[in-house]
This record gives structure tokens, sequence and C-alpha cells, in this order.
């Protein structure tokens, strides 16, 4: 979420300002006071003071009146994570999973948007996994799974979920659902392992996603990818100034500048407060050197010309208020792949897996069904 990304860091900075000022209130009320003093004069106003008071609580506090003002009341499955295993992936890093749902029929592998965990599912999950087998996971470097050995690429995510799929029960289907950088990362799995589409992985499910170089298909994508060496450089110094972005990203986080952020880049609608927290709260969490790398990962990627050889069942998601990545993205993948059905869903942001997740779980829902009754295609290999 490049665009979220570049927002959270205007709004950390303008929130770091804000507490600056404060404490440049409290000490120019402070030096004032100590002036008075030695020169025997009234005691100046305490409206500096009064100030920093004020935005010293917005900094610490402001969090509960963003998520006041911009969301709305009601409840969110739970979040709370789940007894889970670790996969060693190709790459070295150890991957946590979690499993729940049905022990029979096809089994749902859901992959998140980067800066996320396997938490964001929360809703969607609860509700999956009455039908279905369902399947988290986090990426390489999120929530509770390790970094890989090398840098941070879309390709080693999409060999690490070969290996889960590996790891799942032989005989039954699978459908990868990936949101975001997850979707990019199964259109990787099937340019790379094409082997796997309509035997092992019967469907695939794109979620607000794109096929190339996230820059070019965000809002504002002429100017934003003009500025792209910019953009490049500032991730680079993210890595190397990582510890002190972190202590800033809370600080945002605190004073609600990163809901806001989030609001504005993730959600089309107005989010229940529970949905904002938590889309909120995770990229937080994350170190601000993983998500640079990551995004200097999507930066570098493109499955553009492979998209016409991956034929197998899609069901491809827009939403038409996604500032992150823009509707038409999702038309062009659905267009290019010879099997893919468009799916739009009106007043959905980049978070419409979140803030719509009964209608996106309706659609793949009924997706799943038409796929598991299908006759499977004779195996090429005579397996």
């Amino acid at each position: 979420m490049i665009f979220f990304a570049l927002l959270q860091r205007l709004f950390g900075l303008t929130s770091f300002a804000l507490l600056g000022v404060a404490g440049w209130f409290a000490w120019s009320w402070r030096e004032q006071e100590r002036i008075a003093n030695l020169l025997d004069i009234e005691d100046p106003s305490d409206a500096r003071l009064y100030w920093a008071i004020c935005l010293l609580f917005i900094s610490l506090f402001g969090r509960q009146i963003m998520l006041l003002a911009l969301g709305k009341g009601g409840a969110m499955a739970s979040n709370d994570r789940q007894e889970g295993v670790t996969e060693v992936g190709p790459d070295g890093a150890r991957l946590r999973l979690e499993v729940q749902g049905r022990e029979d029929g096809p089994i749902l592998l859901l992959t998140h948007a980067w800066g996320m965990s396997s938490q964001i599912w929360a809703d969607a999950r609860t509700e999956l996994s009455r039908r279905f087998g369902v399947v988290v996971w986090d990426l390489p470097g999120a929530g509770l799974s390790s970094k890989p050995r090398d840098a941070l690429s879309i390709e080693g995510f999409a060999d690490d979920l070969k290996a889960l799929v590996d790891r799942l029960p032989q005989d039954r289907p699978v459908v990868l659902v990936g949101h975001s950088i997850g979707g990019m990362t199964v259109q990787t799995f099937c340019a790379r392992h094409p082997q796997m589409l309509n035997h092992r992985v019967v469907g695939v499910v794109l979620e607000n996603t794109t096929h190339h170089n996230p820059l070019r298909t965000m809002i504002l994508s002429g100017p934003v990818t003009a500025l792209q060496p910019l953009i490049v450089f500032m991730m680079r110094v993210d890595v190397l100034v990582s510890p002190v972005l972190w202590l800033m990203n809370w600080q945002s986080y605190l004073s609600g500048a990163t809901h806001l952020a989030m609001r504005i880049a993730g959600f089309g609608g107005r989010p229940t407060r529970a949905q904002l927290e938590l889309a909120s709260r995770l990229p937080t969490k994350t170190s601000p050197a993983v998500q640079a790398r990551g995004n200097l990962a999507m930066i570098g990627w493109s499955v553009t010309d492979s998209l016409h050889e991956m034929d197998v069942p899609a069901l491809v998601f827009v939403g038409d208020r996604d500032l992150v990545t823009k509707d038409y993205a999702g038309e062009f993948i659905a267009s290019a792949m010879p099997s893919a059905t468009l799916v739009r869903i009106g007043g959905a942001g980049h978070m419409g897996p979140v803030e719509q997740h009964s209608e996106y779980v309706e659609r793949i829902a009924s997706f799943v069904d038409q796929l598991v009754r299908r006759p499977a295609p004779p195996d090429p290999t005579g397996v």
C-alpha cells in the first residue's frame, strides 16, 4: 500500500511537528515565567501553557477522537491470534499460518495486503470458515513470520505460497485468495508454477490488486510515477532510519494521524471504529524497514506479459472508490486472463475486503461452490 505509506509519512511528520510545537509552547511559557520572576514583574498570561497542554493531549490521545470522528459503531470478529503452526519457506523465512473451518472440501488460502497481517482477515475468515476450510498466513516480515535470508521479493512470496500449498492435504482442492500485494503474490504464483493450476489449485481470487508497478495504478498515477526516483530514494532512506521512523509511526498512531491516513487511503465509506483501529495498528507494528523493502519490491514488479497464460478460473474484485489501486488495474487483469470474471463492489475502497467483507465473502463462496462442482480437467502429466 504505497499510497498509504506516503500519506502515513506526511501525516506522521505533521503529527510529530505538533508535538514539537507543544514542546515549544511549554518552553516559551516557562521562559516567560523565569524572566518575569527575574525582573519582578507581573506574571505573563498562561495561554501558551494551555496551548502546550492541548497539543500534548492531541499528540498522545488524539486516536480516540479520530476513531469517534472517522468511524462508526459496529462489532468485528475477534482478531486475536489463534493456535497456529510454523512452516519454513524456501527462502528461510519462518512462516506463521493458522487453520480453521471445515475438515473436508475445498481450502481457501488467504494472503493479506502489505503492512497488514493475517489478523486483518478476522471477519472474512470467520464467515468463510463456516463453509470451507480456511488457512491464513503472515507474509515474510509481517505479523509473526520472520524475514527471509535474502531481500524481500514478490517472487519469493510466491514460492513461499507454493510451499504452503504443498503442505495442505493433497485430496482437497485449493483456492488462492489475495488482497493487494497478496493478489500480486497469487498472480506471481500462477506465472511461476503453472503446472499447479487447474489441478492442485482450482481457482484464484484477486482482491483490489494490480498487475504491475502500483505507482502506475494509484490515484494521481501520472505525477506520482514521474516522482518515482524520489519515492525510491525516500524508501531507501526509510531503511536506514527505521528506528527513528518506528518511534514517529507510534506517535502518529497515538495522535490519530495514522487513522486519518488510513481512512483516506484505505476505506471508501465510513468504516467501523474496530476496522479502522485494526487497519491502522497493524502497519504501525510493522518495521518501517520491512515496509520500505516490500514497497521497493512492488515498484520493480510486473506480470503484465504473463496474464494471458494464467488460464485458471479467477474472480477479480475492484472497488470503485479505491485510491490505492484504481479499478482499471483489475479491469485489465480480468480482460487479460482467459477465465476471469470481474466483480465491481460499489462504495469500496482499497480495504474493501474488510469494510464490505460480507459482500466479498458471498461472491467468493458462490465462486468456490461453482468450482468444486466442475469436473477436474485431465492431468497432462498422466499422474
